[in-house]
C-alpha cells in the first residue's frame, strides 16, 4: 500500500511529502494564533476604560504593504497603507496607536489636545484651539 495510500512512492517523495505538510500546518497554526490574538486585543479593548487625557502628537509613521500577482500574462498590484501616530500624555508615558488614514492626515507633530482611546483602539483626538 505504501505511504499514506497512495501506492508505491520512493524516499524523496515521501520527504517532499513531509516537508509539505509541516509547511501547511505551520501557516494553518500561525494564522490560527493570530486570529486568537486579534480576539484577545479586541475583548481587552472592550473591557478597558474610555479615556480621555491631555496628550501631544510626538511622531507619525506608515507602513506600506504590497502585494504582487499575475493573472492573463499581467502583472497586478495590491497595496495597503496602515497608519500610527506616537502620542505623548502629561506623565510622559508614549504610546503608538492605530488610525485611519483620514485621522492620520488632519495631525501634525507637535499638535496639542485631547486624546480619546480605550485600550489601543483610537477613538479620536481634537487639536487644543490654542495652539
Amino acid at each position: 500500500m505504501g505511504f499514506g495510500g497512495f501506492g508505491s512512492i520512493d524516499g524523496t517523495q515521501k520527504i517532499f511529502m513531509i516537508i509539505f505538510f509541516i509547511i501547511f500546518f505551520a501557516v494553518i497554526g500561525i494564522m490560527f494564533f493570530a486570529g486568537i490574538k486579534a480576539i484577545i486585543q479586541w475583548n481587552k479593548n472592550n473591557h478597558s476604560p474610555r479615556l480621555t487625557v491631555p496628550a501631544s502628537v510626538v511622531s507619525r509613521r506608515t507602513n506600506v504593504s504590497s502585494h504582487r500577482h499575475s493573472s492573463d500574462s499581467m502583472m497586478h498590484g495590491t497595496h495597503h497603507t496602515t497608519y500610527f501616530v506616537t502620542f505623548e500624555v502629561e506623565s510622559g508615558d508614549r504610546m503608538e496607536l492605530q488610525m485611519g488614514g483620514r485621522e492620520y492626515g488632519l495631525l501634525a507633530e507637535g499638535d496639542v489636545g485631547m486624546l480619546t482611546f480605550q485600550g489601543t483602539r483610537y477613538l479620536g483626538f481634537e487639536r487644543d484651539r490654542r495652539s
